[in-house]
């Protein structure tokens, strides 16, 4: 960055912010719960560069802790401290969720028609995230400790720990229709994950002053016309620098005056018109 070598990615954080969606996340709604956690805090990151360093620090000492459980012979102290670590870093990591999620449904919500895309009702199921509904975070982080020493010998036995951020889900909802969205079309679950990912680009550029880097891979091609043209209208609106990868030039014939195409074909990557026809960079 600016010729000199970053000691972490989250150092490119903190001049852009990257949201992206691969064909692999298709699957979102009905795939397990550390799937759609994973995804969320993608989506906190791009707020809060410091909480990617606080999920890899909880996950860090959740395996210490069952390491040190499951070994028999535990320090007292050494495990006191690590579960103090564990609550203050969990409450942290529930709370950033849980702001985000509420700014997100505030912004959907705000939108008052749902346009081309679906628009989603967000929510958050944990014990963690239903302790901070009701009480402060400084009471939370004694309850998470507290339920933590309870459960030493089930989580010695077990592995990991019976509650915290861990066990939390992300739940969501198809707005217009009142169904959750693992029992909608598949159609509509990727359309309810795009309009999603575009209420989150709208909200980091309204609140960080800057559109997000928008990375949408084979995304495009599984939409129908309809859907499509108002993805390109969504992005061309949002005013930020996107990515779309497909291989078949058709897709993005609507864009053909409003992008640059590039063909990868073995190895290289050359400029070239929606026809196929290469052309000279």
């Amino acid at each position: 960055i600016d010729g000199r070598s970053a000691k972490a990615q989250s150092a490119l954080a903190e001049l852009l912010d990257v949201v992206w969606l691969t064909p692999q996340m298709d699957g979102l709604w009905r795939d397990g719960a550390s799937e759609r956690r994973r995804f969320l805090d993608r989506l906190v990151f791009a707020f809060d560069p410091a909480h990617a360093g606080r999920v890899a620090g909880y996950e860090n000492s959740l395996r210490q802790r069952t390491r040190v459980l499951q070994e028999g012979q535990a320090d007292p102290h050494w495990l006191s401290a690590l579960e103090e670590g564990l609550a203050e870093r969990g409450v942290a990591i529930a709370a950033a969720r849980a702001a985000l999620v509420e700014r997100l449904n505030q912004a959907i919500a705000e939108r008052q028609t749902a346009g081309r895309f679906p628009r989603a009702g967000l929510s958050l199921t944990g014990q963690v995230d239903q302790w901070l509904a009701e009480a402060t975070a400084l009471e939370v982080e004694e309850r998470l400790r507290a339920a933590l020493v309870d459960s030493r010998w089930r989580d010695a036995e077990q592995g990991g720990a019976a509650v915290g951020p861990h066990r939390s889900d992300l739940g969501a909802s198809h707005l217009e229709k009142g169904v959750e969205a693992g029992l909608c079309s598949t159609g509509e679950q990727k359309a309810l994950l795009v309009g999603l990912i575009l209420a989150h680009a709208r909200l980091v550029a309204l609140e960080r002053g800057r559109p997000p880097l928008l990375l949408l891979d084979e995304v495009a091609a599984h939409l129908d016309a309809a859907r499509r043209d108002g993805l390109y209208e969504e992005i061309l609106s949002l005013g930020l620098q996107a990515w779309l990868t497909g291989t078949e030039a058709a897709v993005f014939q609507p864009l053909e005056s409003r992008a640059q195409v590039l063909n990868v074909t073995a190895g290289a990557v050359r400029a070239a018109g929606l026809t196929g026809q290469q052309r000279s960079c």
